[in-house]
């Protein structure tokens, strides 16, 4: 039997905050490695490839944090009721689109 919605929303919650974690300390560590060294990030080679994983780690971190937001939203509308209905347009949203999207907000009509 499939898990339910909410079971996985607080799978992908807990994966959510385990990447957060990560992520966070890979952005320190790069950080912490930029700051140990004089780098010029224009003229210096070496100092555009640190600022492009920075930049690039700082992207993933911020999406799993928006991610993490659309899950407690869920996890919200769970509670409330209205889990599983648009919010653009209030009918249904067809079961296998959150099997893949579970803290989807909108129906596929509605997304297009």
């Amino acid at each position: 039997m499939a898990d339910s919605p909410v079971e996985r929303l607080r799978a992908e919650r807990r994966d959510t905050v385990a990447q957060i974690e990560t992520l966070g300390q890979v952005v320190d560590g790069i950080v912490t490695a930029q700051t140990g060294t004089a780098t010029d990030d224009e003229h210096d080679p070496e100092g555009q490839t640190i600022a492009y994983e920075r930049a690039q780690a700082g992207a993933l971190l911020q999406r799993a944090r928006d991610r993490l937001v659309a899950i407690d939203a869920a996890l919200s509308r769970v509670e409330d009721d209205s889990y599983g209905r648009c919010e653009r347009c209030g009918g249904p949203i067809h079961p296998d689109r959150l099997a893949v999207l579970p803290a989807a907000r909108t129906c596929i009509d509605c997304a297009a």
